[in-house]
């Protein structure tokens, strides 16, 4: 079901930002749907709610506790056009178990892929993740869906940006087993497990012996060399930049760009130096560390059936500066 997908969405988007600063459960979930009761069957509501438990059973299998509190749904058809799944996850941690993002001259840049197929994952994954979408689904998708499904769209958008692709939903991508409906909606992968084992092999995840000793505590930090998780949402491949105080990163060995961001740049001709401010473009968490420490976090990746490599490097810098070089050209943020 699309629906599941999309309560998978919801729950990621929050789940892999607490990640980025070590949290590491046990979590709690809540979710509030809100729907156009006439557009917006019953049937959905318990789709998503699905999903949400069907999610939360997949981690616990690696190791990633999620309690399910349930939620609200509520009918507002005044105001909402037709659904919208929102969620609230928190955890309790101690504040020096917190991952800040210090970036360092010398670190490397370990890339996990938001593409591929993870162990925990029941197929292929186009890596579009949950950024962007707006444009994507306007650029890619065809002028029927505005004039047969009126409700998908705001209607005080400008009529030459409403659905100006060429696909439909069902059609057939060069380069891509899943036809074009699929690859804007593959739910948003996360990489709980991946990064829950990587802070158990750094000791970031006390021990319930460590638990309130500062000798610990201490050691902990100082042996630590992971300096900074990065969720590439909001701001793509330059979301960084919002933590960069002193460096010069330089991102010179990217995955190949998946088919999704290929086709969402085919039919909007939007310039590549802006598909890398809006996209993941095939690499949806970072890890900056010391590069004594990639090797290890790329098996622990790959062993979860994540793709991952150093993707690129820290330098010294006067100011705070951001160098990708990718297939497509070299682009200076």
């Amino acid at each position: 079901s699309v629906w599941k997908g999309i309560a998978q969405d919801s729950i990621v988007m929050n789940l892999d930002d607490l990640l980025c600063v070590g949290a590491a459960g046990p979590f709690i979930f809540s979710s509030v749907i809100n729907r156009n009761k006439n557009l917006i069957p019953g049937e959905v509501l318990q789709q998503i709610i699905e999903g949400n438990q069907l999610f939360f059973d997949e981690m616990k299998k690696h190791g990633v506790e999620i309690g399910y509190l349930g939620g609200e749904t509520a009918d507002m058809g005044d105001v909402i056009r037709t659904v919208s799944v929102d969620s609230t996850i928190a955890c309790r941690m101690k504040r020096s178990n917190v991952i800040e993002i210090n970036l360092q001259p010398g670190d490397v840049i370990v890339g996990l892929a938001s593409y591929g197929k993870a162990i925990y994952e029941t197929e292929y994954n186009s890596g579009i993740g949950s950024n962007g979408l707006t444009a994507a689904r306007h650029d890619v998708l065809s002028k029927f869906y505005a004039e047969e499904y009126p409700e998908s769209f705001d209607t005080d958008l400008p009529h030459k940006i409403v659905f100006t692709g060429s696909k439909r939903l069902t059609d057939t991508v060069e380069g891509s087993e899943l036809n074009a409906g699929k690859l804007l909606l593959s739910p948003t992968r996360t990489f709980a497990p991946v990064i829950l084992e990587v802070l158990k092999k750094y000791s970031l995840l006390p021990s319930p012996l460590e638990r309130g000793s500062e000798v610990g505590e201490d050691k902990q930090r100082s042996e630590n060399p992971i300096h900074g998780i990065v969720h590439n949402s909001g701001g793509g491949q330059k979301k960084v930049m919002h933590f960069n105080k002193s460096v010069h990163v330089i991102k010179d060995n990217l995955f190949p760009t998946p088919t999704v961001f290929k086709l969402i740049q085919q039919e909007s001709k939007t310039p590549w130096s802006e598909m890398y401010q809006v996209f993941n473009m095939g690499t949806r968490m970072e890890i900056y560390c010391k590069a004594e420490a990639a090797d290890e976090i790329i098996s622990i990746s790959k062993s979860f059936g994540v793709e991952a490599q150093i993707i690129g490097r820290c330098e010294a810098s006067a100011q705070p500066k951001l160098t990708i070089e990718s297939e497509f050209g070299k682009f200076e943020y």
